[in-house]
């Protein structure tokens, strides 16, 4: 095996350097090291203390020469100069002195023509066993002849001096693409190292002509049909894309090239709260020994409570993707017959599913509208009202037109069909009287997509949305599917879908040049 060159970093005079153990060995030494305790599955359970989520307020990308005009600089992609980086980098690797160090070598991409190496140096032991598992695990052989393209580095423990390092807190995510290096320090959030590969995914992709998208993704195991769920965290793309009756090729991040639709990980990472094993049997079980539980309390039998939400609602489980029983191998799949947009509806009023044309999918596609589920980020407390363009847009560094159009440029090439789906609230706002739309019936509706069978139905077309929806689909109820008949009081209805419209119709002002097919696509505020 190649020769460990952490001193490239500054890493030097560390204590032991553990590389590539297996899950077991990880397991072995973060029960040892306190930083957690085994559940009765076996599943290990750990607390990530302050940093419960990703911490978008603490992300920058370094802004440099040869990449200063392929970034989308702004909220999402904060520029931080190279000094203020290196002066942080160093922090950190002054910190590993005399520190434990954990080194895993993995993949982003299942596709080996688009795939990235990737080298994690941790400081926990429980983390370097969560990205083990996340991301696609090497051969023997390619251990053997591994050299890393891309670098992260994540000490939890350091925490950053926001006076001295010119930041806002005591937590860092820096994406430098210049050296090719990811630092996190003074999180103990998995998510951000997971989220952090993602986003150099999302930069280096493009450039070869492929599509990275944020999305889970499935495939008929008979006739090879696949599907796409794009979706911000909390919408379902964990969940929905977990269906018993097809291959799961992966749960949050995928790349759509010319071959078709390959898993950017090795791993899936998902929400477990009010968790059940009969709604969610097959995420029930990957919670055994060699997966990672954040956040979710557990008592002194090892008993987890799934409900119980007081550490934060983002309570997460990550597993290996070979955990799920019907998991494609590899992890690939062909052109999407079918993309589905999920969205959870605070206010109660979109249409749980309905149809959409090449236009109104690409309005959809850069609106980006679904509702912050609390707990998801830092400071979210309740479900709040958002548009984050290509369901992603934390993860995207380049501009958001590059993804849309080459989204839009798939749908025309391949006749891909493209459904929005409501997973939120029917019959009234979150909190005001509205329900969750029950599970079962979100799952008919996309096996009814999938299928063809929706197909079948007579659509109406909503007024205010403007969207065609189906008036049948099998094992779902008729008066389900309008959403008006769902609210008792239908001037209260026609209100809340107006306020939403019109948030659409002002979010989308912001995309100037835009195709008025596009925009005549959209809702309609009056």
């Amino acid at each position: 095996m190649n020769e460990i060159n952490l001193s490239k970093w500054g890493i030097i005079n560390t204590g032991k350097v553990f590389h590539n153990l297996t899950p077991s060995q990880l397991t072995t030494e973060a029960v040892k090291r306190g930083e957690g305790v085994l559940s009765e599955t076996g599943a290990l359970s750990v607390m990530t203390g302050k940093y419960t989520g990703r911490s978008p307020e603490d992300r920058f990308v370094v802004d440099t020469p040869d990449i200063h005009d392929e970034i989308a600089w702004g909220k999402v992609n904060v520029p931080i100069s190279e000094e203020k980086f290196d002066k942080i980098l160093t922090r950190v690797a002054t910190y590993f002195q005399g520190r434990d160090v954990f080194v895993f070598d993995g993949f982003a991409g299942a596709d080996h023509q688009y795939r990235q190496s990737i080298r994690v140096i941790n400081e926990l032991a429980s983390q370097n066993m969560f990205i083990h598992q996340l991301l696609i695990r090497p051969t023997a052989e390619e251990f053997e002849n591994f050299a890393e393209d891309f670098t992260v580095i994540c000490a939890p423990g350091c925490k950053c001096i926001p006076e001295l390092d010119g930041i806002h807190s005591e937590a860092a995510i820096l994406v430098n693409f210049n050296k090719k290096v990811v630092v996190i320090a003074g999180s103990g959030y998995a998510g951000e190292m997971k989220k952090s590969v993602f986003s150099v995914m999302n930069f280096i992709l493009p450039a070869k002509g492929v599509l990275s998208m944020h999305c889970s993704a499935n495939m008929d195991p008979d006739t090879g049909d696949t599907a796409v769920f794009f979706g911000l965290s909390g919408t379902g793309k964990t969940t929905l894309s977990a269906d018993p009756n097809r291959m799961l090729i992966g749960d949050d991040e995928h790349g759509w090239s010319e071959n078709g639709v390959f898993n950017i990980e090795g791993g899936c990472y998902a929400k477990c709260i009010n968790l059940s094993k009969e709604n969610e049997p097959f995420i029930w079980d990957a919670i055994r020994f060699g997966s990672l539980v954040e956040n979710v309390t557990i008592d002194e039998q090892g008993h987890f409570d799934f409900n119980d939400g007081s550490v934060t609602e983002n309570t997460r489980v990550g597993y290996p993707v070979d955990y799920i029983p019907n998991a494609a191998h590899p992890s690939m799949g062909g052109i999407p017959k079918t993309v589905i947009f999920l969205t959870a509806d605070a206010f109660g009023v979109l249409p749980p599913i309905s149809k959409l044309s090449k236009e109104a999918a690409m309005y959809h596609f850069v609106t980006g509208y679904t509702a912050k589920l609390a707990g998801t980020e830092r400071g979210v407390t309740e479900p709040t009202a958002t548009f984050s363009t290509c369901f992603g847009a934390p993860f995207l560094p380049r501009p958001a037109s590059k993804y849309a159009e080459m989204l839009g440029e798939k749908i025309e090439k391949y006749g891909t069909n493209v459904y929005l789906v409501n997973t939120g609230w029917a019959g009234g706002p979150a909190g005001k009287g509205g329900n969750r739309m029950k599970l079962k019936y979100t799952r008919a509706m996309v096996t009814a997509a999938l299928n063809g069978e929706l197909e079948k139905s007579e659509f109406v077309t909503d007024p205010i949305f403007n969207v065609a929806v189906p008036t049948t689909c099998p094992n779902v109820p008729s008066e389900v599917l309008i959403p008006r008949d769902m609210w008792a009081d239908k001037a209260a209805y026609d209100e809340q879908a107006k306020k939403l419209a019109g948030m659409f119709v002002k979010n989308f002002a912001k995309y100037e040049g835009m195709d008025p097919a596009i925009i005549a696509a959209g809702p309609k505020a009056d």
